[in-house]
């Protein structure tokens, strides 16, 4: 057993964590001297006055988010063999859930890794720590990676902006083999390469797997958009399916060069095309020139990065609706994501219907959606369910 500091938390404020709660905010926790002179990343043991204690927790006396908990036994030591069981758990759901060794194996509280994700490329593992929690212990957790999987390489992406929200300064650096290790990852048939340390986030948004793959069969026979493409992972796959033509938007030069690399690797030459703008002035230009597509597809970044900015937000989701609605055919189909977690997927909903409706289109939902099964919602953190995505039918 070993004996952590007690974060103790004000007697008002325990029902959540009795509920099963595994976040502790700052103005829940009794922050005397002794607490706020804790460094970041401490384990501690959580407690209330009379109600015994909540179990072992990250600590962070600056973080508006003080304590995640790690597990609901109290004063236990948290090491290698700690997330090895945590790590083969998770891969062992994963196998279950999905047919080959690409998924996000590590996802944070639900994996019971708080502050922690991981992806998984086969045997090239990309890892991002959000907390001061998991920084402190990423010898730990890395230990159990080598140790459970025997990777050829792990490289470490902690370059969110969240990080900020800890104190934390970006970290992105190869802590196991080579640097110029590309990972690959196969989707609809179409194999993807790419270095990690150059990629946007992890590399790879397995988020929307389920949901590329639910379009990709409406855009056989049809001209499809792909907004916000990053790497075109939609798009060529669409291609690879009989899409007649396929149009990637993004402002990222090298994620659109990387699609069309990906693309002449998998022998499509003919097809694609590449458009390096600002996405939501194309889309208001592509409409006023009567442009068309059977299928249009926009995943954009957070409008709502934060609750100040939901209004604003909001009204950005309205605008895009609008914007997307008027390039789909008649009978064609439109799908708007939002991985903005401050707004709920009742007034994304709400707003999307807004704006197709200022279209003057008749529109249904033939579908709605989150992240797939390797992105599992700890049940009492349901604001975690980031990704929201409707599919829509259009007259």
């Amino acid at each position: 057993m070993s004996h952590h500091p007690l974060l103790r938390v004000n007697p008002k404020q325990v029902a959540r964590l009795k509920a099963g709660a595994p976040w502790v905010y700052s103005n829940e926790v009794v922050m005397d001297r002794a607490t706020k002179a804790l460094k970041p990343g401490t384990l501690v043991d959580v407690a209330g006055e009379r109600d015994g204690r909540f179990g072992t927790a990250t600590f962070n006396p600056h973080s508006l988010i003080a304590a995640r908990i790690l597990t609901p036994t109290p004063s236990v030591g948290i090491d290698a063999r700690f997330f090895a069981a945590r790590l083969s758990a998770a891969a062992a759901l994963r196998d279950r859930l999905l047919p080959g060794p690409s998924y996000r194996l590590v996802h944070a509280e639900a994996d019971g890794c708080p502050g922690l994700v991981i992806d998984r490329f086969g045997d090239v593992f990309v890892a991002q720590s959000g907390t001061a929690g998991m920084d402190s212990l990423e010898p730990h957790w890395r230990t159990a990676l080598e140790q459970v999987f025997s990777p050829r390489a792990i490289f470490i992406k902690n370059d969110a902006p969240s990080r900020a929200h800890e104190g934390l300064a970006e970290d992105v650096r190869c802590a196991l083999g080579d640097a110029s290790t590309l990972a690959t990852v196969e989707e609809g048939g179409i194999v993807h390469r790419f270095s990690p340390l150059a990629a946007q986030k992890t590399g790879w948004y397995f988020d929307q797997r389920d949901n590329r793959g639910f379009l990709v069969p409406l855009a056989k026979g049809q001209r499809l958009l792909d907004a916000f493409s990053y790497t075109g992972a939609l798009a060529l796959a669409a291609l690879r399916h009989g899409a007649t033509g396929a149009l990637m938007l993004d402002s990222s030069a090298p994620a659109l060069d990387q699609a069309m690399a990906t693309a002449r690797e998998n022998g499509i030459g003919n097809g694609i095309e590449a458009r390096r703008c600002d996405a939501m002035l194309e889309l208001e230009a592509m409409g006023q020139r009567g442009d068309r597509f059977g299928v249009v597809s926009c995943d954009p970044p957070p409008f709502v990065r934060a609750r100040k900015d939901l209004e604003a937000g909001a009204r950005g989701y309205r605008k895009l609706a609008r914007l997307c609605a008027q390039l789909v055919q008649p009978g064609g189909f439109l799908c708007i994501a939002s991985c903005s977690h401050a707004i709920s997927a009742e007034r994304f909903q709400e707003e999307c219907a807004i704006g197709i409706h200022r279209t003057g289109r008749q529109a249904r939902i033939i579908r709605a959606s989150g992240a797939g099964p390797d992105h599992p919602v700890h049940p009492m953190l349901p604001e975690t369910a980031y990704l929201k995505s409707f599919v829509y039918q259009l007259d």
